[in-house]
């Protein structure tokens, strides 16, 4: 199976067209949408995730929440992403309780095994490019991403992130990658949903990923 995990991120999207940019990616195909709110206060962040959380579970899609696992918790969403410097799984498993998504950012094989040994349910691997969501990153290129997603991605999922475009989409698909994170190519299109579309189009083979247990 392959997956298109689709981020509303507010660096590209004002919070007002959060719904309308929401049910363009859904509209589109994305397998999984998170909301992404980088320096915005959390009491509009959980605003936020009640606005979009119903058209993901009228989608019958997962809607995840970035970095925020109360958050998640608050509004019952399906699961949290969490950066290298969040912390451990175990408290927020214990917190969001079963059945919920938590993923990991990973950034090196090392952490990808890691992240794998420790339980996350799936993992982001990048930033492959230079991307202006994570500035002053170097991409860590597509050396590796054959090796993780064969070592890893036969057990969790594997995102490839970081400076993805439907333009380079091809060659990481060709590098290994079977699940990808697409954030400003689509988000900043003058249509997301067909954007999405021709996204999901070059990642033949899409299908729904089981809720853990």
């Amino acid at each position: 199976m392959s997956l298109l995990y689709g981020i509303l991120d507010l660096g590209y999207v004002a919070a007002e067209n959060a719904e309308s940019a929401t049910a363009a990616l859904l509209a589109g195909g994305a397998d999984f949408v998170q909301l992404r709110a980088k320096g915005h206060p959390p009491a509009e962040i959980e605003a936020l995730a009640r606005r979009i959380l119903p058209l993901c579970r009228a989608a019958g899609i997962p809607f995840i929440v970035n970095d925020h696992p109360a958050i998640a918790a608050i509004v019952d969403a399906d699961g949290v992403h969490l950066g290298q410097d969040d912390g451990p799984l175990a408290p927020v498993r214990e917190l969001l309780g079963p059945g919920k998504f938590i993923g990991r950012s990973t950034h090196a094989p090392e952490q990808a095994r890691a992240a794998l040994e420790e339980g996350f349910d799936y993992i982001g691997f990048g930033p492959l490019f230079p991307t202006p969501t994570k500035l002053g990153r170097p991409g860590i290129g597509l050396a590796d991403l054959a090796a993780v997603q064969a070592e890893v991605g036969s057990r969790i999922p594997v995102f490839a992130i970081g400076g993805i475009k439907r333009a380079n989409l091809p060659k990481v698909l060709a590098a290994g990658a079977r699940n990808v994170v697409i954030v400003s190519d689509l988000l900043t299109a003058p249509d997301i949903a067909a954007a999405t579309r021709d996204a999901k189009r070059l990642i033949t083979g899409t299908a729904d990923l089981s809720r853990p247990s």
